[in-house]
C-alpha cells in the first residue's frame, strides 16, 4: 500500500509539469473553496466535467452493428478547457491546484 502511494505522489509530481507548461488558468476556474471539498485526486476527477467526443468505429462495431453505427467516447474535463483530458493531466491539474492552494 505504501509502495502505491509513494508511486501515485511521484506520478503526480512528473504528471505537473505537463499543465504547468500551458497558458491555462485553472486557479481562475477552480477556487480554492471549491478545491477544498475534493477528498483526494480520484474525487477530483469523478466530479470534473464530462466530455463526449466522436471517434472511428472500428471493424467490429460496424460488423456488429452495421455501416450507419457512431461510436463515441466519454471522459473528464479536469483543466475546463472542453477537451477530453487523460489521466496524466488530471493528476497534474489537481497536483496543480494542490499546490496553488497549499493543500
Amino acid at each position: 500500500m505504501k509502495f502505491f502511494v509513494l508511486l501515485n505522489v511521484a506520478l503526480l509530481y512528473i504528471s505537473t509539469f505537463t499543465v504547468l507548461a500551458t497558458d491555462i488558468k485553472i486557479s481562475d476556474v477552480i477556487s480554492k473553496e471549491e478545491f477544498a471539498l475534493y477528498k483526494d485526486v480520484g474525487e477530483f476527477i469523478d466530479r470534473s466535467p464530462k466530455v463526449t467526443i466522436i471517434v472511428q468505429p472500428e471493424l467490429s462495431d460496424i460488423n456488429e452493428y452495421g455501416k450507419g453505427v457512431v461510436k463515441s467516447l466519454t471522459g473528464t474535463d479536469c483543466d475546463r478547457d472542453g477537451k477530453m483530458d487523460d489521466n496524466a493531466t488530471c493528476n497534474a491539474v489537481y497536483v496543480k491546484l494542490w499546490l496553488k492552494y497549499k493543500r
